[in-house]
């Protein structure tokens, strides 16, 4: 018997401090949404990796890794980076340039309108995806438009109780093309290694937020929950606990620790319970998704779902103008902030 997959649509997640309170344009110019990357390491200073600070403008990862390795003629795979970064925006971040036995070329002569290196400096190892501490943002909002008290106070309660971590819509792809393609991937239809990878990961990333929506109408998002499995801040390292202690209260008030929510695969849920109860509730809806990510030999992870957002400030530079500076762990996504004060 054959199954038709379904076609699925990226619905409104909910929020967690009630629904916007204001309108405004975001990337307008790429200046108005400003990244900046923080390595989790510091580069050793030498090896036979040379490793380049970058601010480009408008332009996408991949494009300047390509525009490196014609540069410094390697190989495509020579060429690293930790992390994709927003086209429309003005971005910092690291890549790696493998150049064994060789000196770095003169680097300044790759530099162009749109493409800057800040920094460079040698390390014994190539940059590797995910080698981030975080990434810091400052973004301005043009046109903005609304009830001024409640944003401010959504910005208030986002300083102190952090946010939902959602994935951002941009990792779905336009009108969530993304996770459809996981579904006629699951089908059947083939499609290459970056495309494979890109589709699975919307597909895990889908489950997710189903997973934290499902827990944020129940109020238990940020809340212990029999079953649970924890996240320390910070940090990837997991701890389970089958019924909430006076510690983990303390410590998930303290923001010190998040619960988490699977990143769906094969192997063991790392949840009991009622945890697992609320898991299996969203995972059962979706079953194409969720047998297709085990059919692909996909392994479970976990994620939290609640994420501190660092060094929040923010300025009304007039009526319609607002201006934005936090920080976000590797991993998180600025329009998840974004999303709880205007509608984008």
């Amino acid at each position: 018997m054959t199954v038709t997959a379904q076609t699925l649509e990226i619905p409104v997640w909910p929020y967690v401090y009630g629904s916007p309170a204001g309108t405004g344009i975001i990337r307008s110019k790429p200046e108005d949404f400003i990244v900046m990357e923080n390595l989790a390491f510091e580069p050793s200073g030498a090896g036979e990796h040379a490793f380049l600070l970058i601010e480009k403008t408008g332009e996408n990862t991949d494009y300047v890794a390509r525009q490196l390795a014609r540069f410094a003629d390697v190989r495509q795979r020579d060429v690293s980076f930790a992390g994709l970064k927003d086209r429309h925006a003005v971005t910092t971040q690291w890549f790696s340039v493998w150049l064994p036995g060789k000196a770095d070329p003169d680097w300044s002569q790759f530099e162009t309108d749109s493409m800057k290196v800040l920094h460079t400096v040698r390390h014994a190892r190539k940059l590797k995806r995910g080698a981030l501490s975080g990434n810091r943002f400052k973004i301005i909002i043009r046109d903005w438009q609304g009830d001024k008290d409640k944003t401010i106070g959504q910005l208030e309660a986002i300083k102190a109780n952090g946010i939902a971590n959602y994935f951002g819509s941009q990792r779905f792809g336009h009108e969530g093309r993304n996770v459809n393609k996981a579904l006629g991937l699951f089908q059947g239809a083939k499609v290459g290694r970056e495309q494979r990878s890109l589709y699975l990961s919307a597909a895990r990333s889908y489950l997710f937020n189903q997973i934290l929506a499902h827990r944020i109408t129940r109020l238990n998002w940020n809340q212990p929950v029999a079953g649970d499995t924890y996240m320390f801040d910070l940090s990837h390292s997991c701890f389970k606990s089958e019924q909430p202690d006076a510690e983990i209260i303390s410590r998930l008030e303290a923001k010190e620790i998040h619960p988490t929510g699977a990143l769906w695969g094969k192997g063991e849920t790392g949840v009991s319970a009622d945890a697992l109860d609320l898991e299996q509730a969203v995972i059962g809806a979706h079953p194409q998704l969720s047998q297709g990510l085990i059919a692909s030999a996909v392994d479970k992870d976990r994620r939290a779902l609640r994420v501190n957002v660092q060094d929040l400030q923010w300025r009304f530079v007039n009526d319609t103008l607002l201006e934005l500076g936090f920080s976000l762990p590797a991993g998180s996504y600025a329009t998840s902030v974004l999303r709880e004060i205007i509608e984008l």
